[in-house]
């Protein structure tokens, strides 16, 4: 009898498709983490400045304070939780947003707690520049710093303290005053603020900038790609309309901000629209929307080289170091953003040199650098110096042949970097500062 012969089991692999999904959601999460940091610490910057509420201040209002959770709204302030996420109450502090009222010699930090109701529990003085014999007698005056006591949010936004009948404390009425007039304009700001907020509204600008990215769309997924006097045509109205016209180009200092202030969709729908192309579609089909068919930095470098035909050969190991300057520029984005270094971003990107009007020189040279390198080296710029480039790039899809790559492993080193410039802020600012 002949041996039956032995079926190996074929090795269970993930489909493509799956593992295709796991890269992107891997990437989406990376990208979507490194924003939400950069958020939540312009966030926490703006409510707390140099002079971080701590839980000491919190627990004589809410005893079983154990942690903050940072309000990201426009009241700009801070809802206390108890050890098991429970909140509590909120705390805001007037410093800085009124630090442009000023008392007898200078302005005062108030501290004000409120209930799980959003009702006023009391205020507390927490510094001030004005004379320290005049605080103390504030401070000691209990009518006065109950004034606030019950209110809401509506009630301490419009309650104009002359109107109201607050009077200074004797001996002490313009640092009296000045407080008053600051918490109540701390609630009024973030209550204008909201109520300010204008509808949408698509501009020409805007209207110009959908038609582009509708253009761009049909260059990336129709045969108008394969139509080379169309696709020249269009590159000059790249550099003319979206580059020296309109001027939005997507750039790290845009991105930076949008990452720590949100992005202005009512006062630029078409801009928003653009960055929401430029992600989702090589995130989802694999074309490089933005690199490929609409950066005007970009379509200039790709016609001037066809300038010559003369290329240089850049020796191996220049071109490998070279290769990692976008990613030490999204590094040095990161400590910039976390550190509120003086730097402008614009000037280590060409794109605000195309409004040469009001471009800086940092910005102009290395635009002009760039697009005399391309007649030599094609795409120099976007090969070698372009952070904003990478970024697109990153969540880039390449279907089933997409695999778990270096770009994947760096994109986790860099989100570990802004990790760790998180958490070390307070540590390295006063060490900075001691």
């Amino acid at each position: 009898m002949l041996p039956l012969p032995v079926i190996q089991p074929r090795p269970r692999h993930a489909p493509g498709w799956v593992k295709g999904i796991g890269l992107r959601l891997y990437r989406a999460a990376i990208l979507l983490a490194i924003i939400g940091l950069i958020h939540r610490h312009h966030a926490r910057l703006l409510i707390d400045g140099d002079a971080p509420i701590s839980l000491a201040e919190a627990r004589p209002f809410f005893p079983a304070a154990a942690r903050f959770e940072t309000d990201e709204s426009d009241r700009r302030g801070l809802f206390v939780t108890d050890a098991k996420s429970q909140r509590l109450g909120y705390l805001l502090r007037t410093s800085p947003l009124t630090d442009d009222i000023t008392g007898y010699s200078g302005p005062t930090d108030t501290l004000i707690a409120m209930d799980a109701d959003m009702r006023v529990l009391g205020i507390r003085i927490r510094s001030s520049w004005d004379t320290k014999q005049h605080v103390r007698d504030v401070a000691a005056d209990r009518y006065f710093m109950k004034t606030w006591n019950a209110k809401t949010w509506d009630q301490v936004a419009g309650m104009d303290p002359k109107s109201s009948g607050i009077e200074g404390v004797s001996g002490a009425s313009l640092t009296s005053l000045a407080i008053a007039h600051g918490i109540q304009q701390r609630f009024k700001q973030s209550t204008a603020v909201a109520a300010a907020l204008p509808a949408p509204r698509f501009q020409t600008g805007d209207i110009g900038l959908t038609a582009i990215i509708a253009i761009a769309l049909l260059f990336s997924f129709t045969r108008w790609r394969s139509h080379a006097w169309t696709r020249r045509a269009f590159q000059v109205v790249l550099i003319g309309y979206v580059g020296l016209w309109n001027g939005q180009l997507l750039a790290q200092s845009l991105l930076n901000g949008w990452a720590a202030s949100g992005v202005p969709w009512r006062l630029a729908p078409g801009l928003a629209l653009l960055a929401a192309a430029s992600l989702i579609v090589p995130w989802t089909s694999r074309r490089a929307l933005y690199c490929s068919q609409i950066c005007p930095h970009g379509a200039a470098q790709e016609l001037l080289g066809r300038v010559t035909r003369r290329r240089l050969q850049i020796p191996r190991r220049i071109e490998r170091g070279l290769r990692w300057l976008p990613a030490l520029l999204l590094g040095l984005v990161l400590i910039v953003s976390f550190h509120r270094l003086s730097l402008d971003l614009a000037s280590i990107e060409p794109f605000d040199a195309y409004l040469f009007r009001s471009a800086g020189i940092a910005t102009i040279v290395i635009a002009l650098a760039g697009l005399v390198a391309a007649m030599f080296v094609p795409m120099a710029y976007c090969k070698y110096g372009c952070p904003t480039g990478l970024l697109l790039s990153f969540v880039r899809s390449h279907g089933k042949a997409d695999s778990f790559g270096r770009r994947d492993i760096g994109a986790g080193v860099l989100l570990l970097f802004a990790v760790m410039l998180y958490l070390s802020y307070d540590s390295v600012q006063h060490w900075i500062f001691r």
